[in-house]
């Protein structure tokens, strides 16, 4: 179901552009959207859109990946098993403020008289410009020019450089450049999205201000992580000039004085840099910092340019979606969210990618089940090691996560809802602890991984050991069930659907589980019949036994799978369809999403349904369900579907393809790729959805072209969409690359490197070999 069309911003302020998000005039009345859709990251350091000038800004933001505060979480009644931590991604000094004076009259752009204004996010070069032509009140004309970046190569490194040309008489110039800690912000909000803590939380160990550079190091009060921030810049002018550099309470500037002539250029280079540490070494910060500024200000902007478009070039070979579809702005969207998804992960390194990446506060900073469900497939197939340090990054939680299982009186491993540290941080267990699928969404993640890139070694040193403590969990978690005929059941737990909580056989964590199951007991095979070493290190890691294999493959072959005889569906659980439908006729449009206007037990009694659920496993494990199965549960579910989460869209259009509605599919798939730059949720204010960015790619993949992989085997299936005129996108799959065309009269398969590759297309295997287009 969708509520209305998504409605993109006027193309007079915002003109089309395949490779640029352009801003044509200042646009006030999108400040908010604009400080998200602007934002620059590297999957590290990652800074909101927000003006130099630091005015005017709704919400100041610079994150570090992984970078938190912890605090006590207050219930107005405990229960055994609740977490006790919460942790948020810190807010950290805004490194990236410029200011300019002329004759003391300060650049301000919503008030000053701006004779032009244009500002572009490159999604080639990786950077952000800006051109302005200000008019002062005393008739002084100057031409302000700006680029931002955060490095992909230099993975602690943002840069900025600000041109100031005075293009008529002569003017006493200012300008200054400021590490800020902004005032907090005292706005309060029902919103349980937004960040949970908002106090201050950064204590400052020590500040210097020296020359042209300033130096600080922090400890968070709690965590006792440790921050070192510095900024060193160069000034480019033949204008007499004078700096003077300041620092107290853990803030600072550099005041550069120059007496402007007429047609001279003013050029500011501010070079940025962050460390942090999961324990304090303010010491070792600071070196690492020093050395990085020294060497970055000796390489110069020029350097930096030149490696970050070198970096995104191989990027876009990699990853690009072509797309032609009846739309303008097709190609610019999709890009869009493209690039916005790589600044997310890119150099995560050793974190995960927050739902919001590094462009808001919004769920603390934590990372969700949609990092593997949503982002891991197309890191997976155009950026593996990424992919492989994402998965890597799970690995390292693997004991918390063991801990976490026992915290709820299970075996195993239980991944946690939503985290940062590796410790569950979700105060609802309704609607989000209960979500024990998170353990097939990371062991599915593993085995498409590897599956996919080939990278058999992952799963003999990590992989294998989390899909033993997953399979586990289930097997303990579940029981057979007399009243069941014997069949395997889990009860107690909610699956993706968020409206519908806390259930006996979710369909969806059923077969989810069952594919876990399933996953460990083959892999644990692989490794005791062909890597003997490996297998006795992973009994030794785990404690492994044959007898709980074979539990395994038992609850394989019983796993209960609920099925409505009568309707031919398959019921979300084995209650659903006993509740009352949801009256929408009778629904004000202002009432959505639905969990900030009803009670939660209103939801809970009525068959509606917040995102794709049973949907999502027709997507995933589509070989469980007939083709007829497959309609009639979209039918019934689809019209049920709020569309409340931002995850929902792309697999409702992926699923549409597939069982042959075009329109609705095509819809879908506009709706998902638009969420952000059409604000289609109100929040994108508060920050990217990157997930559903992933889901573009999904959308296009394996809605569009019809994609499906199990087990290492790839095929296509593309889907006739009366809109879309040409998609063409690459893949990487073990180690070889290939792209896949679809016109409208033609469907070319590519391989450009490797040395051959099966594939099947509509039931017929291909053999593809270099340079033999089929």
């Amino acid at each position: 179901m969708i509520k209305h069309e998504p409605v993109l911003p006027p193309e007079f302020i915002y003109p089309v552009d395949d490779w640029r998000l352009v801003e044509s005039q200042y646009a006030p009345e999108f400040l908010a959207q604009s400080e998200t859709l602007f934002s620059t990251a590297n999957g590290y350091l990652g800074m909101r859109g927000t003006f130099e000038e630091g005015t005017p800004a709704i919400q100041h933001g610079m994150f570090v990946n992984g970078f938190h505060e912890t605090w006590d979480i207050p219930y107005g009644e405990w229960a055994f098993g609740f977490a006790t931590t919460g942790q948020t991604i810190v807010n950290v000094p805004d490194s990236k403020i410029i200011r300019l004076y002329v004759d003391d009259e300060p650049f301000e752009l919503e008030s000053g008289h701006i004779v032009k204004f244009q500002r572009a996010l490159d999604m080639r070069a990786g950077i952000v410009e800006r051109e302005v032509l200000w008019e002062t009140p005393a008739g002084r004309r100057l031409l302000l020019r700006s680029e931002r970046l955060v490095s992909f190569v230099e993975k602690h490194v943002a840069a900025i450089r600000y041109h100031v040309q005075l293009l008529n008489g002569q003017a006493a110039l200012a300008i200054v450049s400021e590490v800020a800690r902004h005032p907090l912000s005292t706005a309060t909000t029902r919103d349980p999205r937004l960040a949970s803590h908002r106090g201050q939380v950064l204590k400052t160990v020590c500040a210097n201000a020296s020359g042209y550079q300033l130096d600080f190091a922090y400890v968070t009060e709690n965590s006792g992580m440790g921050l070192a921030c510095s900024v060193d810049h160069t000034l480019d002018s033949q204008c007499r000039h004078s700096a003077r550099a300041s620092c107290d309470d853990g803030q600072g500037r550099v005041v550069f004085q120059i007496d402007a002539v007429e047609g001279d250029t003013m050029t500011l280079t501010k070079y940025i840099t962050c460390h942090t540490s999961r324990s304090g070494k303010c010491e070792e910060l600071r070196d690492r910092a020093e050395r990085t500024l020294q060497r970055t200000v000796q390489h110069g902007f020029d350097r930096l340019l030149a490696d970050q478009r070198a970096y995104l070039d191989d990027f876009w070979s990699r990853s690009d979606v072509e797309v032609e579809a009846g739309h303008p702005r097709a190609q610019q969207c999709l890009r869009w969210n493209l690039f916005q998804l790589f600044q997310a992960a890119a150099r995560a390194d050793y974190a995960g990618v927050p739902a919001k990446g590094l462009t808001g506060q919004t769920y603390d900073g934590h990372y969700f089940w949609d990092m593997e469900m949503y982002i891991l497939p197309f890191l997976t197939y155009t950026s593996p090691q990424i992919a492989r340090n994402i998965l890597n990054y799970r690995y390292s939680i693997l004991d918390k996560a063991r801990a976490r299982a026992r915290e709820v009186s299970q075996a195993g491993a239980l991944f946690p809802w939503r985290t940062i540290n590796g410790e569950e941080a979700s105060a609802y267990y309704a609607a989000s602890t209960a979500q024990y699928h998170i353990n097939a969404a990371v062991a599915r993640a593993i085995v498409q991984y590897v599956a996919i890139s080939g990278d058999e070694a992952f799963m003999q040193e990590c992989g294998a050991e989390i899909l033993v403590e997953t399979a586990r969990l289930w097997f303990d978690l579940g029981f057979f069930s007399e009243r069941k005929d014997g069949r395997f059941c889990i009860h107690g737990v909610t699956g993706p659907d968020e409206y519908t909580t806390v259930v006996n056989n979710n369909t969806y964590t059923n077969l989810m589980a069952r594919d876990n199951l399933r996953s460990a007991v083959r892999v644990v095979e692989r490794l005791h019949a062909e890597h003997a070493t490996d297998y006795q290190l992973l009994v030794h890691r785990t404690g492994l036994t044959n007898t709980e294999v074979d539990d395994w493959r038992r609850a394989v072959d019983r796993m209960y799978i609920p099925y409505d005889e009568t309707l031919g569906i398959h019921p979300q659980d084995d209650s659903f369809l006993e509740r009352e439908v949801w009256d929408f006729d009778r629904t004000p449009p202002e009432n959505f999403p639905l969990l900030l206007s009803y009670h939660p037990l209103v939801i809970y009694r009525r068959q509606v349904i917040k995102q794709a659920d049973v949907v999502l496993a027709m997507f995933l494990l589509g070989e469980e369900f007939t083709p007829e199965q497959k309609k009639r549960n979209f039918d019934y579910y689809d019209p049920l579907t709020t569309g409340d989460s931002s995850l929902s869209a792309c697999i409702q259009g992926i699923v549409a393809a597939e069982i042959g509605y075009a329109d609705v599919a095509h819809r879908y798939m506009a709706y998902a790729v638009l969420t952000d730059l059409a604000d289609v949720g109100g929040n994108v204010k508060d920050g990217c959805h990157i997930a559903a960015m992933g889901g573009t790619w999904m959308a296009c993949v394996y809605g569009l072209a019809g994609m499906r992989d199990r087990d290492g085997e790839i095929s296509f299936n593309p889907k006739p969409i009366r809109q879309l005129q040409r998609l063409r996108f690459p893949l990487t799959v073990r180690g070889q690359r290939l792209t896949v065309e679809i016109t409208d009269d033609a469907i070319v398969y590519s391989l450009l490197e490797g040395a051959g590759l099966n594939i099947r297309h509509r039931g017929e295997t291909l053999e593809l070999l270099p340079q033999q287009p089929i």
